[in-house]
């Protein structure tokens, strides 16, 4: 090299450490000034968000309370609503519950329940929907306040479909033989009641089928 470098004319020394000079500056930039300067923007910007973060997470602390107070108020709501749920671990007693509700309803408000049929249970969310068609008869009285009833029932029960047929003949309207004249406002309603179990009572029935020993007819 020694040798190399004598050979070398003033002008080709000259550029030669010209040009590992400029080497020198990138090598001193890229690997030491570069991630110098990140790493201190790095720290400048945790410095900042630091406190930022420090009195947002303090904000937090200073509502525990408060979101401890809201949790046991939803966990009481919670509760609150089972309350209003079907009783029953499988959808066949649940259904029986159903049942048991909306007939005893029906014979408090004076109708008369002529056949109920259980429905296939629908799941709905983390519950199961139970469902029964209820087909009774009665005075229009009668059925409205059965209808109201149902809908402000301490269980949680809703009115999916309602279909009215009136059994009411004019006075003087010819009857068929053997055809008592039936009462005024005298109407027939089929209706579809539903409510929900719990999630230990959404076993599913099997496609298709009702739960027969539930189906009841009265005379």
């Amino acid at each position: 090299m020694s040798d190399f470098w004598r050979r070398l004319s003033r002008r080709e020394r000259a550029l030669v450490i010209l040009t590992l000079a400029i080497l020198a500056v990138f090598v001193i930039k890229y690997a030491i000034v570069d991630p110098f300067v990140a790493r201190r923007t790095w720290v400048k910007s945790q410095l900042e968000s630091q406190p930022q973060l420090l009195a947002k997470n303090l904000r937090y602390l200073g509502q525990k309370e408060a979101m401890l107070a809201a949790v046991e108020s939803a966990r009481a709501q919670i509760q609150a609503q089972e309350l209003k749920f079907l009783s029953g671990d499988t959808p066949s007693v649940s259904a029986s519950d159903l049942q048991e509700t909306v007939q005893a309803m029906a014979v408090r408000e004076g109708t008369q329940v002529i056949t109920t049929r259980v429905l296939n249970p629908e799941t709905a969310g983390s519950f199961s929907k139970i469902g029964i068609q209820v087909e009774i008869g009665g005075q229009i009285h009668q059925i409205v306040n059965l209808i109201k009833g149902i809908e402000s029932s301490p269980k949680l029960l809703m009115i999916d479909e309602i279909n009215v047929r009136s059994l009411f003949r004019p006075i003087g309207f010819p009857q068929p033989p053997g055809v008592t004249q039936a009462p005024a406002q005298n109407l027939r309603i089929s209706l579809m009641v539903s409510g929900y179990a719990r999630p230990e009572a959404a076993a599913p029935l099997k496609n298709g089928s009702s739960t027969g020993p539930l189906t009841a007819v009265y005379e």
